[in-house]
């Protein structure tokens, strides 16, 4: 079991999501406690190399892992989700 921990940031993004979908990206947050044994996990490339994403519908979780620890860094919608 590992343990899964939100930066400020990624509560921020989670708290301004419409409420329809914060129990949707919750759900992902509950299965990143199950890591490595995690379906849907995607890594990512180029200049976000060793991160991780995982998605429901349009909206995205990225996160990284250390270890025991999974570490959720940006919550939102896909658009512009990986700007910046």
């Amino acid at each position: 079991m590992a343990h899964v921990e939100l930066t400020s940031d990624a509560l921020q993004q989670f708290a301004d999501l419409p409420r329809s979908i914060q129990p949707r990206v919750d759900r992902i947050f509950a299965r990143l406690a199950d890591w490595p044994e995690v379906s849907g996990a995607k890594p990512l490339s180029g200049k976000l190399a060793g991160h991780w994403r995982m998605r429901t519908g349009d909206y995205r979780v990225q996160f990284r892992v250390e270890g025991q620890t999974v570490t959720v860094e940006k919550v939102g919608h896909r658009d512009r989700f990986y700007d910046n």
